[in-house]
Order: structure tokens, then sequence, then C-alpha cells
């Protein structure tokens, strides 16, 4: 009963939210779409870490590919945001399927190094393909989502786009790992020889995660440009791939409440710390060395599942 009462309460937290946003600030409006927008990036890059174990270091790359085709499939093919959207998904998560097929052999430092080498060699062909991607002067002039005549021209029909969107991928995600794949997946981040020995085939689990991760990293690229109309090589750099890690592990790894929240933490609170700001790296900074050292699963991590888990547990034992 409490679970749907925090449901129904967010719901409508959701719901009613941007309005009052816009009423006081409209950028309060923007960086609650910049944490729907993260909140999907963490999530997918959960998949690949905190559930297959895969210490990924180039998850930028993906978000960039989504936002570059989405970017050309609109300015160059005519195809509406509708159709660029699922396609540069698609096309973020078949790069994933193929950055995938030769690295799952690797593991820790090796893998990490080799997919920040990727990460890299995709803002490089941002930066010097200059015929198709206009190198570093970006593409401007992305065009907004449109529904039956109606152009999303404000920030609270973006919000609501982005809402959507990010529901979508809690729910695929969700069930993705709630289910025997997850288990999978767990199990072999765990211990690879116990799960090969058991019947699972971990090349195929990795290489799933990296093109599932690909895919909704590619989607939130595709609105990304859609909702900034411009993209450039800058939005994609090694930094924004380690906050989207940080993201992961503040929340928590293999937690999906988790990455979210890591996202609204990350996200918030350097413009939360804009009035010292000569200060707030370093505060911020600090904040998550501290919070690594004296909780290291992260705020909503698996110590947090299992104490929820066995505390359930003795409440129905005690019925």
């Amino acid at each position: 009963m409490k679970k749907k009462t925090a449901v129904v309460a967010a719901a409508a937290l959701a719901i009613v939210m941007p309005i009052a946003l816009r009423l006081i600030n409209d950028y309060l409006l923007h960086v609650v779409i910049m944490i729907g927008i993260f909140s999907i990036l963490s999530l997918s890059l959960n998949v690949i870490i905190g559930y297959a174990g895969q210490f990924a270091l180039g998850h930028a790359a993906f978000y960039g590919i989504g936002a570059y085709a989405a970017a050309l499939l609109m300015l160059h093919f005519d195809l509406s945001f509708w159709l660029a959207l699922p396609a540069s998904a698609a096309i973020a998560g078949l790069f994933g399927f193929i950055l995938g097929s030769p690295v799952i052999r690797l593991r820790g430092d090796y893998l990490g190094i080799v997919t920040l080498g990727f990460g890299e060699i995709v803002r490089l062909i941002f930066v010097g393909w200059v015929d198709v991607t206009r190198g570093p002067m970006g593409l401007p002039g992305i065009p907004a989502p449109a529904l039956f005549g109606f152009t999303f021209s404000g920030k609270l029909e973006f919000y609501y786009l982005i809402l959507l969107l990010a529901l979508i991928t809690y729910f695929v995600i969700h069930r993705l790992v709630h289910s025997g794949v997850g288990l999978s997946l767990l199990t072999i981040r765990e211990d690879e020889t116990l799960a090969q020995s058991i019947g699972i085939r971990p090349n195929y689990y990795k290489l799933l995660a990296f093109t599932v991760g690909g895919f909704f990293a590619g989607a939130a690229g595709a609105f990304w440009a859609s909702y900034i109309s411009f993209v450039s090589p800058d939005a994609f750099r090694y930094l924004d791939s380690v906050n989207i890690l940080a993201m992961v592990i503040l929340g928590g790894a293999a937690s999906l409440p988790g990455s979210v929240l890591g996202a609204v933490i990350l996200v918030a609170a350097p413009e939360i710390l804009r009035y010292v700001s000569d200060y707030r790296m370093i505060l911020l900074g600090l904040a998550i060395v501290l919070m690594m050292i004296f909780k290291p699963s992260g705020f909503w991590g698996e110590e947090h599942r299992r104490y929820n888990f066995y505390g359930n547990v003795r409440k129905g034992e005690s019925k």
C-alpha cells in the first residue's frame, strides 16, 4: 500500500513540478530536463558496469553517435524526430555491438583503456570528418519534434517528452535485469568461470549489455540533439563519460533507482553550488571522495537493497 501511494505521489509530482518550476525560473526546468537525459545515460551504463561488470569508460561515444546520427537523418534525409530517434538508437546499439565484439574478452583496466580509446576515436571523427559533421563548427538547425501539426517549441513540452523516454528506459531495463538475463549478467560479474560451468555464455551476455547500453545512450543523444537544436564534438568528451560513470558509482552499481539518484545529485549539485563557483568543483569532488570512503556501495547500492529485503523477510516472519 505504501509503495502504491509513493508511486502515485511521484507521478503527481512529475506532472505538476514542471509547471511550478516554469513559474519560478525557466532555467530550473532546463536542469530537470538534463537530469532526465543523464538518468537515461546512467541507467544504460549501469547495465554494462553494474550488472555485466564491464569497466567501460567511453559511454559518451554512444551518446554522441546517437546525437550525430539523429542530426544527420533529420537535416539531410528529412526524417521526423519520431523516426530518427529509434533509428539513431539502433545505430548506437550497433556500435555497442561492434565495440563489444572484440573487447568482451578483456577485463579490468585493459577494458577501461580500450573503451576510453574508442570514445576518443569517435570524438576525433566528429572533429575531423568535416564533410559530414562540419567538424568543430557542429551541426546547427536541428528541427524540433512535431506531432499532429504541433511543434515542440518550449521546455515544458521537452520535459514531458524526456520524462516519457526516461520511464520507457527504466521500465525496459528493469524488466531486462529482473529476468533470467539479469541473473546471468550478475553471475558473470561475480564469477565468470562459475557462470561458464553452469552453462551461461559470458561473451553473449556481455555483448548484449554493450548493445543495450549503446542503444539507450543513443536515444538520449537523439533527444539532446533535437532539444538543443545543435550538436558539436565538445558535448561528448572523455569527462562526460567520467561524469556518467560517477553517477552510476554514486547512486550504486546494479541499482536502477541509484542510477537516477546519481544523475539527480551530479546534475543538480553543480547548480546548487553555483553561488560558490570558485570552489564548487572542489566541494563536489570532496563530497564524492568522502562518499566513496564511507559508503562505497553508493547511496542506493546493493547493501541498501539487501537491508530492505531482509527487513521485509523479518517482518513477514514476525507476522
